[in-house]
């Protein structure tokens, strides 16, 4: 089996990869039967150099190799046909931009695999670079704070080196007894309360933190029960909501008149009811200033998050009253940071700790006969068609 880390080509560049040097070296000692070879690329945050130093050869050809491994979609002009690919498709959700690259890959016979699909028996994504969007997207929001109230102005996250360095310029300035609301705990709700543990920022109950207050900053973690509640007024549980969201509605608002920062990182399934409402954003007893939506669902959950924003341009201002973008100096802005890419901002991190992931829960399956299924379940396209687990992608694919 050969396997060929491919260059990133999609733009804006993407600096991060699926495997660094270290970490193939840990896969060649697991499996010495593997044969790897790795793309030249000059974006890349690990140069080819460093993968050559550690025996492994660079090249700009991969037609030999069987399995090849990126992260963002592969432009379809670069399409190698009857290959089987990994990386993020963003096809799943029938997405209209990337259509003709779910088409291409049946056309060119190549069978697909994103990162989004790898789950394990029950479901669960097994890989992913949550917990880096996490990271970066609470910086991002104690940024835009400091912004919005000219407190403090801190460098770009990716300006700096790793997370280690995140957190070293999170600790100087002084915040004010400021409240923090946390949606989400899964790997992103986790990896921006990973953030907030670091700066020492005190977490309390949310009976606290909606009645009392504080004389240094605090924050509270809330589920999908603790922000929705049954239209029936009846107590119930996380399964009934996720198999019944028609009949909720969002209870966010208690957490909007105590908290001055919002950061999002849930789930959102279809179906879900709006989260934090224009309603709420404008209600006068809103105390909400800046909302990092590290989810980043446009038209989703979030009113204010009316577009994705991008790295080089991460905030934008909301205004509530007429539900339009204005300018973050804008007085009554709610400063919203809704960039859709965040890990590309620590790319050294991310890729070390996607490799990680990747070596313990997907390479292992290309040597013991895929005994737990990883891969079958994962594969979107094998012989020019969708598989039966993605059937439902046909009237997509078909343009219907």
């Amino acid at each position: 089996m050969k396997f060929g880390i491919i260059k990133e080509r999609k733009n804006p560049p993407d600096r991060r990869v699926v495997f660094t040097p270290t970490e193939l070296v840990k896969l060649k000692e697991q499996f010495p039967q593997a044969e790897i070879k790795v793309e030249s690329s000059d974006i890349r945050v690990f140069s080819d150099e460093e993968y050559s130093k550690l025996g492994f050869e660079v090249s700009n050809d991969l037609t030999d190799c069987d399995v090849l491994i990126g992260v963002k979609e592969v432009p379809v002009d670069a399409l190698i046909p009857n290959k089987k690919y990994f990386f993020f498709s963003h096809t799943i959700k029938k997405q209209p931009y990337n259509k003709k690259l779910l088409v291409a890959c049946l056309e060119k016979n190549i069978r697909l695999i994103d990162h989004e699909t790898i789950v394990n028996e029950t479901n669960h994504r097994l890989i992913g670079f949550g917990r880096y969007a996490g990271i970066v997207g609470a910086y991002n929001g104690f940024r835009a704070f400091g912004i919005k109230f000219e407190l403090f102005n801190l460098p770009k996250a990716e300006t700096l080196a790793d997370k280690a360095a995140l957190v070293e310029r999170l600790r100087r300035p002084m915040l004010p007894p400021i409240k923090i609301v946390l949606t989400g705990h899964g790997k992103v709700g986790m990896g921006a309360k990973e953030i907030l543990d670091a700066m020492k920022i005190k977490e309390v109950s949310i009976e606290d933190y909606l009645t009392k207050t504080f004389d240094k900053p605090v924050y509270t973690q809330i589920d999908v029960l603790d922000y929705n509640k049954r239209k029936d007024g009846t107590v119930t549980t996380k399964e009934d909501f996720y198999q019944n969201p028609q009949e909720y509605v969002s209870d966010f608002e208690r957490f909007t008149k105590v908290s001055d920062i919002f950061m999002a990182g849930h789930f959102y399934g279809n179906g879900a009811p709006v989260i934090l409402t224009r309603e709420m954003l404008n209600a006068p007893d809103n105390k909400i200033k800046v909302v990092a939506d590290i989810s980043c669902d446009v038209d989703g959950p979030i009113a204010c998050t009316l577009r994705a924003s991008t790295i080089a341009e991460p905030l934008y201002g909301y205004y509530p009253s007429e539900g339009i973008e204005v300018p973050v100096s804008h007085p009554g802005a709610v400063v919203v940071m809704a960039v859709d890419n965040l890990p590309c901002e620590l790319p050294k991190d991310a890729s070390e700790g996607f490799g990680e992931m990747f070596l313990e829960h997907v390479i292992p399956a290309f040597f013991n006969s895929d005994k737990d299924g990883i891969l079958e379940r994962a594969k979107i396209t094998e012989n020019g068609q969708l598989t039966a687990r993605f059937n439902y992608l046909q009237d997509y694919v078909d343009g219907k």
